[in-house]
């Protein structure tokens, strides 16, 4: 077997698909250091600016006085704290739905909501753009796996309308993490309602950044029916909140069936109740600084207007997603890597990541960057591409 993986990774190194980590050495920025260098990063999911923000690093110090540093325990042994309750309550609050369950990362909520929800009689029906939790998650459930292709509502009721499931659920990102564009909430929604299936929307890249007051994609619709007993709504909280891990709203029932059933909730230690506290400080700042959003609306802007003239295809986002489409892998790793030696961080995403041919640069803003971060990005592009 060992001979084998080699072979693997020997082969995958030369098609330029071996992955690297690499060692950051100093807080998440727009600014950072990594591997001993400085650099301008367009790499981070830090949308708002607050994983250094001062406030949550000392509510995470207060947390760390008052309840220690690590749980210890799973949250149905005596691992659950007051400080988990407590975000609970004002993340079901926040977002509109009865209850609220945290989860330890966005990856085990998906795992623990759709195999808890579905089995062997079900069926789940998938944008084939969904994110590898999502598809992970329809696997291992054993139910049956129905993926329509991105967006196409049409093709979706198709499917629906032909499904004699015991159960359907519909799964979907709210903000696809490879494309940056928004989901069909509302049109979900109603086909969800038409034909009698649940909904579950992975609003990862959403929560904090869209909708009113930051409180996610479900708030962008206009749809009367975005707090439906049909829907599940799970959110991350290491995106846009600056910390860790997820969460998930709902309806009492389905929390409480999930508290039973979910088992990435129930057979794992529970976060630190420290984060739960700088979470709290996160989501105080997420409701009051508008103009959190409002910056980071205007770099969205001011990218798309300067990368316009380059022969590279910008696809259509509004989100702080902003993907530069190049094509082939080894053209974007090389584009990539001429940034790098620029003091850029911008990545090259490669299959199995995105489809063959499709590969990109993904291009993430944030708050932090400053109107000079993204015209340097622009200028450093257009001399890339004039020396292609």
């Amino acid at each position: 077997m060992l001979p084998d993986l080699a072979e693997q990774l020997r082969k995958r190194e030369q098609q330029g698909l071996l992955r690297q980590r690499r060692i950051l050495q100093s807080p998440q920025s727009s600014h950072i250091t990594m591997d001993g260098r400085d650099y301008l990063a367009f790499c981070s999911n830090d949308y708002l600016g607050l994983a250094n923000h001062p406030d949550l690093i000392e509510s995470a110090c207060q947390g760390a006085r008052r309840y220690g540093v690590g749980a210890s325990a799973s949250h149905l042994i005596n691992g659950h704290s007051s400080a988990h309750h407590v975000l609970e309550e004002a993340l079901a609050e926040f977002t509109g739905f009865p209850q609220a369950l945290l989860f330890s990362t966005g990856y085990m909520a998906n795992i623990g909501v759709v195999t808890a929800l579905v089995g062997r009689e079900d069926a789940i029906f998938a944008d084939k753009l969904n994110h590898a939790s999502l598809n992970d998650a329809a696997l291992l459930s054993r139910a049956e796996f129905i993926r329509y292709p991105h967006a196409d509502l049409a093709i979706l009721e198709q499917r629906l309308s032909g499904s004699s499931a015991r159960r359907k659920l519909v799964i979907s990102d709210a903000v696809f993490s490879m494309e940056g564009d928004i989901a069909p909430i509302s049109e979900l929604i109603t086909l969800c309602e038409k034909h009698h299936a649940v909904l579950l929307l992975d609003d990862a890249h959403g929560f904090g950044v869209l909708g009113r007051q930051g409180r996610g994609s479900l708030f962008l619709s206009d749809c009367a029916s975005i707090h439906s007993p049909n829907i599940i709504y799970m959110a991350t909280l290491g995106k846009a909140a600056g910390v860790f891990g997820a969460f998930v709203a709902a309806q009492a029932e389905v929390i409480e069936t999930l508290i039973q059933s979910a088992r990435s909730y129930i057979y794992t230690t529970a976060t630190p109740p420290l984060l739960a506290q700088a979470l709290m400080a996160s989501l105080k700042l997420i409701q009051q600084d508008e103009w959190r959003r409002d910056a980071l609306m205007q770099n969205i802007a001011q990218l798309r207007e300067v990368l316009q003239s380059l022969s590279w295809k910008l696809l259509p986002s509004s989100t702080p997603i902003q993907p530069l489409l190049i094509g082939e892998s080894t053209e974007a790793v090389r584009i990539s890597q001429r940034l790098r030696e620029r003091g850029i961080l911008v990545p090259a995403i490669r299959p199995p990541t995105v489809a063959q041919g499709t590969a990109r640069l993904r291009i993430s803003l944030s708050t932090a960057h400053q109107l000079h971060d993204v015209l340097r990005l622009a200028e450093a592009l257009q001399e890339i591409a004039l020396q292609a």
